[in-house]
């Protein structure tokens, strides 16, 4: 096989190396099917088996895609449903009744209304004791107004209006009896079992263990048992949909995070293969070759010799041509298999600090003393010049 080719292979195959990317160029297709029937594993970007497509004919395309994909292989979890909550306890509809009548508490009570409210307050528990709620509600409104001061006399009517099922007139003279007395354990008490009934559990249980508290009773303990309960399931029904919402934000911002940082990967490598091709892709030449192609060598000596002419010919040979060469110029009989087939000459060919510092002597040859001190360029120029000095 030409030697030529060989090089030329192995200088395709380092690139490979150092960019896989440019196997996703469909053009390669032919080279890739052949790779992977020999069981050769290709970059994930090549896999045919990719839920997106790449356009023929551009291959920046696969780095476009690559964010693409890691949004299209993403899942949304699902949309967290509570379940139900298997409580106990009887509950009532709520009363929309207009509110009821209550006293203004700014105002100064006398002696003479103290001792009303207390008798209108004792017609009242007679009328409940014997069943008649309507009345003792009437009674305990009298005693309200003669007395607005007075925070047992708000409560007392609360625990009626819990006896006719009316938990929210209860919570509202319960309210009053707290705003004139906020350690008023009858006042929690009453609240507490109001939003039982309405199955405010946890509020319920708050306001009872308050009462439980201020001033114990059986009743308090009896209600908690069945309140309690309830109360504690709601807590950890809540705390763990908490939880389960915030793993599910916690995931979702997880997600954007691996977005964003793919996008800004392709978007790098994107870069990088535009500033490869462009550096590397120079008219009629293989990437990071010189004009003219690889094949074959240089076809006709390298047009024009190196970029410039090499005006006033190489260093070395002083101005009027380069040592055993025609003036004013790289010498017309060069073998260029010499070049092509030194290793060292070639790898520094690929390095962009050398074939900058080439370029400016070329061009002004009297710029090599410049570059003398450069330990990576002057031996280069040196081992060039051993290669002309030696043609005919």
């Amino acid at each position: 096989m030409d030697p030529t080719k060989v090089k030329e292979l192995k200088l395709f195959i380092e690139q490979c190396k150092s960019n896989p990317s440019i196997l996703a160029d469909p053009s390669l297709s032919f080279f890739t099917d052949y790779l992977q029937s020999l069981g050769a594993k290709l970059p994930h970007g090549n896999s045919k088996s990719k839920s997106y497509e790449v356009d023929e004919s551009d291959e920046d395309e696969v780095f476009e895609g690559a964010g693409v994909k890691v949004e299209e292989d993403v899942e949304e979890d699902d949309e967290i449903i509570e379940s139900d909550i298997e409580l106990e306890g009887d509950i009532v509809e709520p009363d929309n009744d207009p509110p009821q009548k209550t006293g203004d508490p700014s105002i100064e009570v006398t002696e003479e209304s103290r001792d009303a409210s207390q008798e209108a307050k004792a017609r009242a528990m007679g009328a409940l004791a014997e069943g008649n709620l309507e009345e003792a509600i009437e009674h305990l409104t009298d005693a309200i107004l003669l007395n607005p001061t007075s925070a047992i006399m708000y409560a007392t009517r609360a625990s009626v209006y819990i006896k006719m099922k009316k938990p929210n007139a209860a919570i509202r003279d319960a309210n009053a009896a707290l705003a004139i007395n906020p350690d008023s354990a009858k006042g929690y008490k009453t609240r507490g079992i109001a939003r039982a009934l309405l199955g405010q559990w946890e509020e319920a249980a708050k306001d009872l263990h308050v009462a439980s508290k201020l001033d114990y009773d059986e009743e308090i303990s009896v209600v908690l048992k069945k309140v309690e309960p309830n109360a504690h399931k709601i807590e950890e029904h809540r705390r763990k949909y908490e939880r389960l919402h915030k793993e599910r934000e916690d995931r979702k911002i997880e997600r954007e995070r691996q977005r964003r940082r793919a996008e800004a990967q392709a978007a790098y490598e994107k870069a990088k293969n535009q500033e490869q091709s462009s550096s590397g892709r120079k008219p009629g030449g293989m990437p990071g070759g010189f004009p003219g192609g690889m094949p074959e060598g240089f076809p006709g000596g390298m047009p024009g010799g190196f970029p410039g002419g090499m005006p006033g010919g190489f260093p070395g040979g002083m101005p009027g041509g380069f040592p055993g060469g025609t003036p004013g110029g790289m010498p017309g009989n060069v073998d260029f298999s010499k070049i092509l087939n030194d290793p060292e000459l070639m790898a520094a060919f690929s390095d962009p600090e050398v074939m900058a510092a080439l370029q400016d002597v070329m061009k002004n040859p009297a710029n090599l003393a410049k570059h003398q001190g450069n330990p990576k360029v002057a031996p280069i120029i040196t081992k060039m010049m051993s290669k002309f000095a030696g043609q005919k």
